[in-house]
Parts: C-alpha cells; sequence; structure tokens
C-alpha cells in the first residue's frame, strides 16, 4: 500500500550539513548490500539518493529493490551476504512488513542481516508491541529520518552486522581448524598434507584462494614447492620457487623476518617448526584478509606446525619399518641368487592385484586401506620361513622327496612364528601383520587342499589368497633351477583352470583384467626387476 498521509512530505529531509563518508580501513572491492522493502517507488529513489556517497570501512553500498513482502523474501532467499533491510511494515497487507521480518529469521534461520522497520503509519504497528514480539533492530516513523539519521541507523546497523559475521566466521574458522587439523594428521605424504593445508587454508578464508605452499629445509636457504592450487598448479612440479615469480618477493620477505606477511594481494603465512623447519603458506583471495581471518589462520599454523614434525618423523618410522621388512627379506633370499626380480615383481603385481579386486567391489569386509597400501611391501616376506630351510632341500635341483617336501612346506609354519612375534610388537596393522598371514597362508588351496592348516575359502585371509596367485603366476612365467618358463598363454590357462580350486575365483577374475587392460604384465621381457633375490618353492 502507498503512504499517502500529509506528515509523510517531510521525511529524508536534507539537513544543511554535508553528509560525511565512514572513514577507517582497507579498500576492499566487495560492497555492503542493502536491501530496501517498499511499496512506494518513491521511496526507493530518495533512499537510493539520500545513501549514494555512503561508505563504511572503505566499502560502498549495493543497494537492491522490492516492492513487496513476498519479493523481499526471494531477494533475501537468492541474495547472499544482505547486511541491512529497510523495510516498511504496511505493503500489499497492514502487516506485510511484520511477516516478512519473521519469515527472515525463522524461514531463512537468517539471525546476522539487520532490519530496521520503517513506517508511515506508526498507529497500526505500536513500537512496544512490535520491538518485544519481532526480532528486529531498529524502528522508525518515516517523519523523523532526515538523511543524516538514516546515515546513522545505516552505520550502525552495518556495525552491528559486522560484528555478528565476524562472530560466526570465527566460530566457523575455528570448527574447520579443529576438524581440518585432525584429518591433516591423517595424511602420511607431505604432499597431500601440503595440498590439504591449502584446501584447509580455503575454507576457513571461505575463498577458492590460490595458494603455494614452500618448505625450506634446515638452513640451507632453498626452497621447494611442495604444493600448489588453482592458477599456481604448475609451480608444484618445481623444485625451488622461481625467483622471478611475482610471490617471490613476499614469500623471501616471511622467511627473512620469520614472521607472516599480509600484504595484498600476497599474504604469506610463515610456519616455524619445533624441529627448525620453515614453511610459508602464499595465499592470494581476491580482497584483503580482515583481521579475525588473520588471526584465525595465525591459529591454524600454530596447530599444523606440529603436524609438519610429525609427518617427517613418521616418514622416517615407515622408512625404517620398509627397510627392515627389505632386511628380512634379503635374510630369507640371499641363498639363491636364480630368481632375479621375483621379489620386486611379486611385490608391484601384489599390490595392483589387491586393488583391482577392490574395485570390482569384492570382499569390501576385508579390504581395507591399510591393507591396499601395505600388502606389496608385506608379500615379500611370503618365503621368509625358508631361513629354517637347510640348503640341501632348498637349493636341490631335482624333485624332492616325501621328506624332503615334507620338510620344505614347514617354511610357512616358520614364516608366520616368526612374523606373528615381531608383529605383536608393534600396536595396530603393520607390514609385519600382513607378513604373518602371507607366509602362513600363501600355499592354503582355496578348496581347502592347501597347507599347512588345510584352510578353505575365505577363512584363508586376503592378503595371502592374493599373493598366492601372484606368486605361481610369476614362478611359472620365468625360468627355475627345476623347469623352464612357461608361455603366457599356458600359464594364463593354468591360473584359470585352478580358479575355485587352488586360487580364489575373484582374485584370478582381478588378474585376468589386469592382463587384459596390459598383455606385458608378468611377461620376462617386461618384469625384469630388480631388489632382492628369492628362491622359489618347488612345491
Amino acid at each position: 500500500m502507498t503512504d499517502s498521509h500529509a506528515t509523510e512530505e517531510d521525511w529524508l529531509i536534507e539537513e544543511d550539513e554535508e553528509l560525511p563518508a565512514s572513514a577507517g580501513g582497507a579498500p576492499d572491492q566487495r560492497r555492503w548490500r542493502v536491501l530496501i522493502v517498499d511499496d512506494d517507488v518513491d521511496v526507493h529513489a530518495v533512499t537510493r539518493l539520500a545513501l549514494r556517497n555512503v561508505s563504511f570501512k572503505g566499502r560502498e553500498l549495493e543497494l537492491f529493490s522490492a516492492y513487496s513482502g513476498r519479493e523481499g523474501y526471494e531477494v533475501l532467499r537468492d541474495t547472499p551476504d544482505i547486511a541491512l533491510v529497510l523495510l516498511d511494515v504496511v505493503m500489499e497487507t497492514d502487516d506485510a512488513g511484520l511477516i516478512l521480518a519473521r519469515r527472515i529469521r525463522e524461514e531463512l534461520d537468517n539471525q546476522s542481516v539487520r532490519v530496521v522497520l520503517r513506517t508511515g503509519q506508526p498507529g497500526q504497528a505500536p513500537e512496544q508491541r512490535v520491538i518485544i514480539e519481532y526480532d528486529i533492530n531498529d524502528y522508525k516513523a518515516k517523519t523523523e529520518l532526515t538523511t543524516q539519521k538514516l546515515f546513522t541507523t545505516v552505520i550502525s546497523s552495518l556495525r552491528a552486522y559486522e560484528s555478528l559475521t565476524m562472530l560466526e566466521r570465527s566460530r566457523a574458522g575455528l570448527g574447520k581448524i579443529l576438524s581440518g587439523a585432525t584429518n591433516l594428521y591423517q595424511i602420511h605424504s607431505l604432499r597431500e598434507f601440503a595440498s590439504g593445508v591449502l584446501n584447509q587454508v580455503s575454507a576457513i578464508l571461505d575463498v577458492g584462494a590460490d595458494g603455494v605452499l614452500c618448505l625450506m629445509q634446515g638452513g640451507t636457504g632453498a626452497t621447494s614447492v611442495v604444493a600448489a592450487t588453482g592458477s599456481y598448479a604448475a609451480l608444484a612440479g618445481n623444485e625451488a620457487m622461481p625467483s622471478d615469480h611475482p610471490l617471490w618477493p613476499t614469500i623471501a620477505k616471511a622467511f627473512a623476518e620469520k614472521k607472516s606477511q599480509f600484504d595484498h594481494p600476497a599474504n604469506v603465512l610463515f610456519i616455524h617448526t619445533l624441529e627448525n623447519r620453515e614453511v610459508a603458506i602464499s595465499v592470494t583471495p581476491p580482497w584483503p584478509l580482515a583481521q579475525i581471518q588473520r588471526d584465525l589462520l595465525e591459529l591454524f599454523c600454530q596447530r599444523i606446525a606440529a603436524a609438519f614434525d610429525n609427518l617427517y618423523m613418521f616418514g622416517q618410522l615407515r622408512k625404517a619399518q620398509e627397510a627392515t621388512v627389505v632386511a628380512l627379506a634379503d635374510l630369507a633370499e640371499f641363498r639363491d641368487d636364480t630368481t632375479g626380480g621375483h621379489v620386486h615383481r611379486v611385490q608391484q603385481l601384489s599390490t595392483a592385484l589387491a586393488a583391482r579386486v577392490a574395485e570390482r567391489g569384492a570382499y569390501a569386509d576385508e579390504i581395507t586401506p591399510e591393507l591396499l597400501e601395505m600388502i606389496g611391501m608385506a608379500s615379500i616376506l611370503h618365503d621368509v620361513g625358508k631361513v629354517a630351510t637347510p640348503d640341501a632341500i632348498l637349493l636341490k635341483p631335482g624333485p624332492h622327496t616325501p621328506e624332503e617336501s615334507a620338510r620344505m612346506r614347514e617354511h610357512a609354519g616358520v614364516g608366520q612364528a616368526i612374523l606373528e612375534r615381531a608383529a605383536n610388537m608393534v600396536d595396530g596393522v603393520s607390514y609385519l601383520t600382513y607378513g604373518a598371514q602371507i607366509a602362513g597362508s600363501h600355499h592354503e588351496h582355496f578348496d581347502g587342499s592347501g597347507y599347512p592348516l588345510g584352510l578353505k575359502g575365505r577363512a584363508i585371509p586376503f592378503a595371502a589368497r592374493v599373493v598366492a596367485v601372484v606368486d605361481v603366476f610369476d614362478a611359472l612365467l620365468h625360468r627355475r633351477p627345476y623347469k623352464e618358463p612357461w608361455p603366457h598363454s599356458a600359464v594364463m590357462a593354468y591360473i584359470g583352470e585352478r580358479s575355485g580350486a587352488q586360487f580364489d575365483p575373484e582374485v584370478v577374475a582381478a588378474l585376468f583384467d589386469l592382463v587384459e587392460r596390459d598383455p606385458a604384465i608378468g611377461q620376462p621381457s617386461a618384469a625384469a626387476g630388480r631388489g632382492t633375490i628369492s628362491a622359489e618353492n618347488k612345491t
């Protein structure tokens, strides 16, 4: 409804003094969004005229118009970050503005936007009742709103909105820091970790920020690009940060002064870890960072400083564990120099085959991320029990006697016992855990006719079912003292014939998938690997 009372003629009377612009703050390309909801076109025009030069903290106003409560609701629903609504009460109905005020809080669940009621008929919506019953922030009769008073109302509303949004960003940012830092601790690769850090920084800023994370080790002075995103993604492959890159001066300054730099558009977060590793994270958001964002980022850097050290120590422990596994395999295999790269080929194919079984959707309850990560390294321990096999039996070029075969088969139980004792000294799942399963069960048959325990079907550990196929597949394809290599087609036919009897059908099917994708898999010419020497079991 259009107001027609004579008392409204003095609304927004210009005062003598010039309307001041609010000072303070660095320029920002974003603008404060203000929505005018009124059914009187002239009200929109005069409000826009009165607020044409208003700015707050270096940011101008962006004015939106709606001419009914329904239209105002749609604008608020579809337009993010509206800071202030200048809302008429009487429009398509006598209480359209009040209804919209309630819908803003209840239906849109928008508690941050400031709502200022303006009415030309205060008697229809008494101020005390409206203030008590509706979540509004101010109530003005249009006759009392001069240009100066409108300016004061707008600036105070924007200041209140900024405070509320900062609190909300702080709360959300802290939540992201806590969850993000926790998730980052689960990442084992430095590059994956660094990419995760950049993603978390972007989440804290709530923008799709580009970023470059550089790591300076010790006092060498050389920087390496560990991770990069967005328009800087091409830098991720660089060993060193290019000295002519636009970001380099700010990054170098952060390293030199050992503190963060906030020089828009280049912002560099500096992290110094307890192990004297220095990290610079450069981000370039589209606008200057607010103080609350700087504080949150600094807090995040404090949270993850220890994570860089922990990741380094984890990597060292992982390398030590892998070295121990290789040493154990070497100890078992060094007596026979006839099998070439068997162990290395078994390691590679076991990893690929387990992953393919997982891709096919089989055994989801058995296949874990840890198994997929560790099965390859653990597979090289499959014959570690042969340390207890006498040379006369292990290296015999001809067939074994029944007694020799029985002694040869003891290596499965011996290997499992050795590795289980070692695995029990380590908390959780390790290479030794899967190594024990593989060593003890890779000679079991799917139909229960294998050794040493006659396990059947899924009673055989999944890792052992995989290595059982890989071990035989590779052994048949390559020369041994007691046999010549088989043709690839004959090997595939043999594996297929033994599916469901000696071998797990799902694993066999996955092997056929891999060979179909890459027929060179397992071929001697393509599989001439490096690694430790293996003495292959002839039984």
